[in-house]
């Protein structure tokens, strides 16, 4: 019953915000509208809590207004919007597949979000390097989820090489992020489980480090935590 209550709240709500996201969009600047996401993200997480009896629990430090890359596990539809209520005004790095919903292909080009294609290649690279491109001397953080798809959870896929391009081009320090919430909202599923959800920030990785080192680095500092906390959140 939470379940069916959560998603019908949580749907309605969201084609509501879609709506007011696009018409704010049209005001010159990304303030109101990043203000717009921020307030549907943080509205979700007072749902999943109040309705689906699934509490976030933000360990580490987020980063707020750095120029940092957020390197973060993908296992939750919830997951990018947890992450954007908890760490405030994001940039983020998604798939072409999010276009094919209603106005978010506007609302994604009007935040500057930058769109790749899932299925890699050369138009992928590009995409990423014009983003790579705007992003300079930008201060907010850019949200990436390295394995490029969602994953179940005690799963993990091979990391792509785009968050080094984003490392070594951004010259920046990328912050990995473990989490357990797909056990409790997992993937794009119906189903919704009570419970505490745990989003994770770990050690900064400082620029500098060879691509094989830090795709190494990076990979083992999430998998390891998030197996961690899965085993935690099954107790």
């Amino acid at each position: 019953m939470r379940a069916f209550l959560f998603n019908t709240l949580y749907w309605g709500m969201s084609g509501i915000y879609a709506i007011l996201c696009a018409v704010v969009g049209l005001i010159p600047g990304r303030f109101f509208l990043m203000h717009g996401v921020r307030s549907y993200t943080r509205f979700t997480v007072f749902l999943m809590r109040h309705v689906a009896g699934i509490k976030v629990e933000v360990r580490g430090t987020p980063p707020r207004n750095q120029p940092v890359i957020i390197a973060a596990k993908h296992q939750s539809w919830g997951d990018g919007i947890a992450m954007m209520a908890k760490t405030g005004d994001i940039n983020f790095v998604v798939g072409d597949h999010m276009l094919k919903f209603p106005l978010i292909g506007w609302i994604l080009t009007r935040a500057g979000a930058i769109v790749v294609n899932n299925g890699g290649g050369r138009k992928s690279i590009e995409a990423l390097k014009d983003g790579i491109h705007r992003s300079h001397g930008e201060m907010r953080p850019i949200l990436i989820y390295p394995e490029g798809h969602l994953t179940e959870v005690g799963e993990t896929k091979p990391f792509r090489k785009g968050v080094y391009r984003l490392y070594a081009m951004l010259d920046r320090p990328v912050v990995p992020v473990a989490t357990n919430l797909g056990l409790f909202w997992p993937r794009q599923d119906w189903a919704k489980h009570p419970g505490t959800a745990v989003i994770e920030f770990l050690d900064p990785i400082a620029p500098g480090l060879s691509k094989e080192d830090f795709m190494r680095t990076l990979e083992d500092r999430v998998s390891a935590r998030t197996r961690e906390l899965e085993a935690e959140g099954r107790s």
